[in-house]
């Protein structure tokens, strides 16, 4: 059953949301504004290190909700696909120590391959690591990226191919994260969401809008309710095939990012409860 239209229970706010704060003033901000989870980027714990960090957040009454992120496994060379797996291994000790159940994979894609290398050494990279998650307890969360991001940031572009990736590794740890910025546009959303949902693997659910004209590819993304994005429908897609986990707000905006972050909040749980 869906919460009341009131409750903040399963809204969580990446760090990255609201980039200008430290994760002391994140903590303190989202607690105070009455929510109870937090997604962790790598970036915001840097001095401070994933323990004390999570020590930190949990302190404000929050759950880390996942921790952003690792992948970016293509590369040219062998040298640089075994730095880029042992780099992810480091990502899963940081989750473990900061307290996070789940790593979010934005999967890479390098320059030069072919879109199907790239795809066949995601797949190799993240079947390196997953003993070591296992071993961990951490989940990891393929995110497929638009289609804009496919020669240089994710050559895993629909929940088709990350479910494809999931299949060929069937290991309980590995699942996918639904995003809508990135995947509102396919006409197959419902089918692939629901087929997640028979398959176990529909692991996190990340919100916000597409601004129409968008002036950024990165660093351009509205709340809820500001672009073209139908965030109610897909997330009623995904909790109708099993999803009941925290629903995560992923904005990066510099627009946004140079207002007022504790009103900025605000208009966050206002977005959420008219639009998502």
């Amino acid at each position: 059953m869906a919460p009341p239209l009131t409750d903040f229970s399963r809204l969580c706010i990446h760090t990255m949301t609201t980039k200008p704060w430290t994760l002391e003033e994140a903590a303190r901000g989202y607690a105070a504004a009455g929510l109870r989870g937090i997604t962790v980027w790598r970036s915001a714990f840097e001095g401070r290190g994933p323990a004390a960090a999570g020590e930190l957040v949990r302190s404000h009454g929050l759950s880390v909700v996942s921790l952003c992120r690792g992948g970016f496994f293509p590369h040219g060379t062998a040298a640089g696909r075994a730095k880029a797996i042992d780099e992810n291994r480091r990502c899963v000790d940081e989750a473990a120590a900061l307290g996070a159940p789940l790593i979010v994979l934005v999967c890479g894609s390098a320059p030069g391959l072919s879109l199907g290398e790239s795809r066949r050494q995601i797949a190799g990279g993240i079947e390196a690591v997953l003993p070591h998650a296992a071993s961990c307890g951490i989940r990891l969360a393929i995110e497929p990226l638009h289609p804009m991001y496919a020669a240089d940031r994710s050559a895993v572009n629909t929940l088709r191919q990350a479910r494809a990736i999931c299949r060929e590794l069937s290991s309980p740890w590995l699942g996918v994260a639904v995003d809508v910025y990135h995947t509102w546009w396919d006409e197959n959303l419902e089918e692939e969401i629901r087929a997640c949902g028979s398959e176990s693997t529909l692991f996190a659910f990340h919100i916000c809008d597409w601004l129409t004209p968008t002036v950024d590819l990165l660093e351009d993304r509205g709340l809820m309710g500001e672009g073209c994005i139908p965030v109610r429908q897909i997330r009623g897609w995904v909790e109708a095939a099993g999803f009941d986990g925290f629903v995560e707000v992923e904005i990066f905006s510099r627009r946004l990012w140079a207002t007022d972050q504790a009103q900025y909040v605000e208009a966050i749980k206002a977005a959420y409860l008219e639009h998502a």
